[in-house]
């Protein structure tokens, strides 16, 4: 079908590599030329060789889920003419460990909050039922075994 890439750059430069005292600050490199700041967590690396300004694996695991399924909720709202006027997600993901005691994203809890205007505003039920249509057709939320929850939050209808 499609093949996605990501260009991963990181550079010892001038330190002393063998000490584990190197920076894991990174360069994500995008196919449309959008480029990122990556890093280690500060959870699992400390700060000064973890950067906090740098988006970590484990926020861009939770941003990607969080993503599809957005889009997702957008193209379903579009084709059954609804007005989206605003989608707000606070996303957050919980690390436990697995039953052979590695460490794993175990869950991904997606808060999202939308606006809309127009004609038709869905009721709660409807709006739920879009979002259980969009995590069912996210490309992401397929690919991973990380629980994936959804708590819309809802404004007054």
């Amino acid at each position: 079908m499609a093949t996605y890439t990501a260009e991963i750059i990181w550079l010892r430069g001038d330190q002393n590599f063998v000490d584990n005292k190197y920076s894991r600050r990174h360069l994500l490199r995008f196919d449309g030329g959008i480029e990122i700041q990556g890093s280690s967590s500060p959870h699992v690396v400390p700060v000064p060789y973890s950067a906090t300004d740098a988006v970590d694996p484990e926020e861009g695991f939770v941003a990607s889920l969080s993503s599809c399924h957005m889009l997702w909720f957008l193209s379903l709202a579009a084709n059954q003419g609804l007005v989206v006027d605003q989608y707000l997600d606070t996303a957050e993901g919980k690390m436990a460990k697995n039953s052979q005691g590695k460490f794993f994203v175990s869950q991904v809890t997606l808060r999202p909050s939308v606006k809309f205007s127009g004609n038709t505003i869905p009721s709660a039920s409807e709006i739920k039922a879009l979002h259980q249509q969009a995590h069912e057709e996210c490309f992401i939320a397929n690919s991973v075994k990380t629980e994936v929850c959804c708590l819309p939050v809802f404004h007054d209808l």
